[in-house]
């Protein structure tokens, strides 16, 4: 399964000195993956492994599930400066679930 879709890049507020940013799933396709959660492989804390492109980068990945009933995926450091990506921004992303 695959999903497309914008979201905004924002700063994850939890832990002051950590430096994580993360976009989030819409609820309509966070509420189709939950459904199938059970059946893939899963990671830690309820993790979904994924794969993940914004733009030109692609990369293996795990989405998270949030305290909102969405999941979010981690944009690391490499890849938003390989596409130019700052805080605010609203960012293209695809992702493709991993079975």
């Amino acid at each position: 399964m695959r999903y497309r879709f914008e979201s905004e890049l924002r700063r994850w507020e939890a832990r002051v000195h950590d430096d994580w940013y993360f976009v989030e799933l819409p609820p309509e396709a966070s509420a189709e993956i939950h459904e199938w959660a059970d059946a893939l492989p899963r990671a830690g804390f309820g993790a979904v492994k994924v794969v993940a492109r914004v733009g030109g980068t692609r990369w293996s990945t795990s989405i998270f599930p949030s305290g909102a009933g969405t999941y979010s995926l981690v944009v690391g450091a490499r890849v938003r400066r390989a596409e130019g990506l700052e805080p605010g921004a609203l960012v293209p992303a695809e992702i493709e679930l991993v079975g």
